[in-house]
């Protein structure tokens, strides 16, 4: 059968394991330094693992894969807490011993593990990890983009801004013609969908590029979402929605942040699979702001 699975790219996989752990199913494994999807039977296509790659080297792709089997992945998974549960017993049994024999010697010659307390190991998101800064400089970051805590300096845009205002002031009015914006609380079928040009964003584009409302809202009947949060496929919904309404146009406009190429690959597969041809743009905006790219 045909249907939607991870790819890991090996080129940009840097083998930092994060995705393995962020997998429930244990899909991914970790095999010569790099990650990889050790069946696609265990991969249930909902890329929990996606937004967490650091260098984003893992992608969804439509192929031919064995159906996800639920029960292959309940017993792989049980297979693998028993391995590390023997694992840690023989490890535990191994450091007895050598304590046992040791001990009746010289003292001074006791062999023995000096184990300095340190913070225990950290399995989540890495953009997420609480930690004590005690230097100066900032470390590098290498954790998922999306969720790296950064400060965003404005003060010549401000500035210019104020001169402006200050010359001629005004107010800003709300684009926004419809309600509900939610993807998964926004019906299929509603009297705005008709004839509409569709704009499909990701919920931070609002709050980081400053003119959003005039230069991608106004005319335009909006939906977002943010599929680092959502725990549901956007693609059968946006399906549903292109295919039962006269839509013009859809503008997608996401961050640069990887996990918001899961909203795209959504959208792009809604096109795709609504069977119409209709005339789409994606734009990436930077945390910071900017225009970053626009795709046609």
């Amino acid at each position: 059968m045909v249907r939607r699975v991870i790819h890991i790219d090996q080129e940009k996989c840097n083998g930092c394991g994060i995705c393995a752990n962020a997998c429930h199913e244990g899909a991914i494994g970790i095999v010569d330094g790099k990650a990889q999807l050790l069946r696609d039977d265990y991969c249930d296509g909902l890329g929990d693992c996606l937004p967490t790659c650091p260098t984003g080297a893992i992608t969804f792709v439509e192929r031919e894969a064995a159906a996800y089997d639920e029960a292959a992945v309940k017993a792989h998974m049980e297979r693998r807490k028993q391995e590390q549960a023997a694992t840690q017993a023989s490890d535990t049994h191994s450091s007895a011993v050598q304590e046992a024999s040791a001990s009746t010697g010289c003292p001074g010659s006791r062999a023995r593990q000096i184990v300095h307390e340190e913070t225990p190991a950290f399995t989540g998101c890495p953009g997420s990890r609480a930690r004590q800064i005690v230097h100066e400089e900032t470390p590098a970051f290498t954790g998922c983009p999306g969720s790296r805590s950064q400060q965003i300096d404005h003060a010549e845009e401000a500035a210019e801004a104020a001169q402006n205002e200050a010359a001629a002031p005004c107010s800003m009015q709300s684009q926004l013609t419809n309600w509900p914006v939610q993807i998964k609380l926004a019906p299929v079928r509603a009297p705005y969908f008709n004839h509409a040009r569709l704009l499909i964003a990701a919920d931070c584009t609002a709050y980081a590029y400053a003119n959003f409302h005039q230069e991608f809202l106004k005319g335009k009947v909006a939906l977002i979402g943010c599929p680092k949060l959502d725990d549901v496929d956007y693609s059968e919904k946006l399906t549903e929605i292109i295919r039962n309404n006269d839509i013009q146009s859809v503008t997608i406009v996401r961050m640069e942040v990887p996990c918001c190429g899961g909203l795209q690959h959504a959208a792009m597969t809604a096109l795709q699979n609504s069977g119409k041809f209709i005339p789409w743009q994606v734009v990436t905006i930077s945390i910071d702001g900017k225009i970053l790219d626009q795709a046609f």
